[in-house]
Order: C-alpha cells, then structure tokens, then sequence
C-alpha cells in the first residue's frame, strides 16, 4: 500500500523515524526515556543530536546482550519494564515508546502511561509515542505469523483512555518509512532474529510469505512501506 495520496494535513511524507523526530522535536540538551530500547539504536541517534537519552529494556535476552556491548556517549541502557521505570520523578525532558507501547503487556499499558508522566517534568514534559499502522505493506507481510492488531488497537485504546488525561495538549502526525531487502533470506533473518518476538524461521519462511514477499520487488531490491503514527503529548497536567 502507498501512502502519497494521504490527504491528512499532518502527513509527513516519506521519511525515516529518525528524520520525524527531529523535525518534531528539539533533542540537543534534553534529558530522554527510550522505553523498549532494543540494541540502543535509536538511543544512540538522539544522543548524536545533543540528547543525554536512557534506554530501558525488559528483554533480559535483550538486555543482556546491551550490558555486554561497547558504551556509547551520553546513552545508558538499564534492564526494566515500561510499567516501572527506574528514574525520579519529573527527571526527564522526553519519554518514548518507539514501536513499543504495543509491546508491553494489555495489562501493564495504562501504568506505563502513567509512569512516563510521573518522570516527565511537569508542564514542559513530551511523550513522544510512535506506532505503526497496521495497513502498511510491511505488517501486512507478516501478518500471518506476526499478527499485531489486537495489540496495536488495545496500544490506541490505552493512549485515549489513559495518556490524553495525563497532557494538556496532543498532535497527531502521520508519515511513511520504507523498509529494503536484498532477498527473502535478509527479511527472514530480521524476522527471526528479534529476540522479543521469537518467531520460528521456518513459519517466517513460509511458501505463502515467499510469494507476498515476491510481489514487491522493485529493480535489484524488495521494498515495503508502512504508515506510521506519532502521538506527541506535551505538558503533564500537575
């Protein structure tokens, strides 16, 4: 699916999360949360535009490997869930959840919520919550071993429900990322290699994922596009 013709003022184009997230945010000075950090990666990115950024993971395989890994400058990355932050209240400038709000459990997704308000500073705080769409081209892909719509829509309820009490103000942005495979080798082991999922290479390999990865060969490379959403909440309400 292509998004170009998305008529949502708030469309942003087609660009890298990275990219949105400077353009929507000032991260030189701030003090920031990345909730479900991965690798670091994108810890690793803010603190190269001038952010002191901490990355919890509650992925003790995930984590592990982090504690192992060389340190980066300005990036400390701790073993924790979303639902029981390790920092001060109002201790930080920026709260994310990149992709991973739906990612912490259903019933854990209120009080992550609510935990990243308590760290916020308050009246100034950003939460700063990024979710993929589930019509990309992307999730469509694998849906049929990786089905995330309950999850991402239960994510959605929680930020209705929960985070536009906890701010005075919310805007909603969309816009496109576009993800490059060289083969379907490549793509399974980016899908069988993410240890918070644990999908079965041989479901991921699949003939019926094959042929739909098949389908969106462009020239040398195969290349799908999702539809993200950002939610940007600014000011906790005191």
């Amino acid at each position: 699916m292509r998004f170009a013709e998305m008529q949502d003022p708030n469309y942003l184009g087609l660009s890298k999360d990275i990219d949105v997230m400077s353009r929507l945010v000032e991260w030189k000075g701030k003090t920031v949360v990345d909730v479900g950090c991965g690798n670091g990666g994108l810890a690793g990115g803010l603190a190269k535009r001038g952010a002191t950024v901490t990355g919890i993971e509650p992925d003790p395989i995930q984590a592990e490997a982090n504690r192992k890994a060389e340190p980066r400058a300005n990036v400390t990355l701790l073993e924790a869930p979303a639902e029981a932050m390790p920092m001060p209240d109002s201790s930080a400038d920026v709260v994310i959840f990149s992709k991973s709000l739906h990612h912490v459990p259903a019933a854990h997704m209120d009080k992550a919520l609510r935990e990243a308000a308590r760290v916020l500073k308050a009246d100034t705080g950003v939460l700063y919550v990024m979710e993929p769409d589930i019509r990309g081209d992307y999730s469509t892909l694998v849906k049929p071993f990786h089905d995330e719509t309950v999850v991402r829509g239960q994510a959605l309820a929680a930020l209705d429900r929960t985070a536009n009490g906890l701010f005075r103000t919310m805007d909603e942005y969309w816009y496109s990322t576009e993800m490059r495979f060289a083969n379907f080798d490549a793509f399974v082991d980016r899908a069988a290699g993410q240890t918070y999922n644990g999908h079965d290479r041989q479901k991921v390999s699949a003939p019926v994922i094959r042929e739909a990865f098949a389908r969106n060969q462009q020239g040398d490379d195969y290349v799908f596009n999702d539809l993200m959403r950002v939610r940007l909440y600014r000011g906790v309400k005191v």
